[in-house]
């Protein structure tokens, strides 16, 4: 299955939230879309609530099927509430580690400089966006693509003490992923027990 790449609103008013940030159409328009979309809404099977909330993780994160099936085997596997396992890897991914350190505005353009060898882990450049980030490691801007417009603008006025589990510092572009966030630090909106209750069925 590949990424979705289509019109993010629909995405976000289909789950009526700005799942992948400010989103003009959703202001205006918070029901899903569709001709049915303002009519009452038939009441949603468990099943189905559990589905779409994998899938409003997966478009949240931007992540395939089968590495989010990975990764929730990987959690299941770990020490600790699987739910919260599964949502802290997804927070360690570097594209989000760059996301959530202002080097981008969204984790879809945190995937392009990624791919496209601007960020560094320990200095060496990393292209994976999935390449999971480790406490201690420090993510930064590759020296050559520090002047990057779009990421000069990114970081201009961002606030860095928003995320208590990354430490960035100014001069050298960089952040160092301290911990792996507590449940109640990450500001997405998942119901992640709801994805594990998926799962634990199949």
């Amino acid at each position: 299955m590949a990424r979705y790449t289509g019109p993010k609103s629909k995405i976000a008013r289909k789950f009526g939230e700005a799942i992948f940030g400010a989103d003009k159409v959703l202001s205006k328009k918070n029901y899903p879309p569709g001709q049915h979309g303002q009519n009452k809404r038939r009441k949603t099977s468990e099943y189905g609530m559990q589905l779409a909330e994998k899938q409003k993780a997966k478009y949240t994160y931007g992540v395939l099927e089968r590495q989010f099936r990975n990764l929730f085997d990987k959690a299941s596997r770990t020490k600790g509430i699987t739910g919260v396992v599964l949502l802290q890897l997804l927070e360690a991914r570097l594209d989000n580690v760059v996301y959530r350190l202002g080097i981008a505005p969204t984790r879809s353009a945190a995937r392009q400089l990624v791919s496209h060898r601007h960020i560094v882990v320990d200095g060496k450049v990393v292209n994976i966006p999935s390449f999971s980030v480790k406490p201690g490691q420090i993510v930064g801007v590759r020296e050559k693509s520090k002047s990057l417009e779009n990421i000069t603008d990114s970081l201009a006025g961002f606030n860095h003490s928003k995320y208590p589990w990354i430490e960035w510092d100014e001069a050298s572009k960089s952040g160092k992923l301290l911990h792996l966030p507590e449940r109640e630090d990450i500001p997405e909106n998942i119901k992640e027990q709801l994805i594990v209750e998926l799962y634990s069925k199949q």
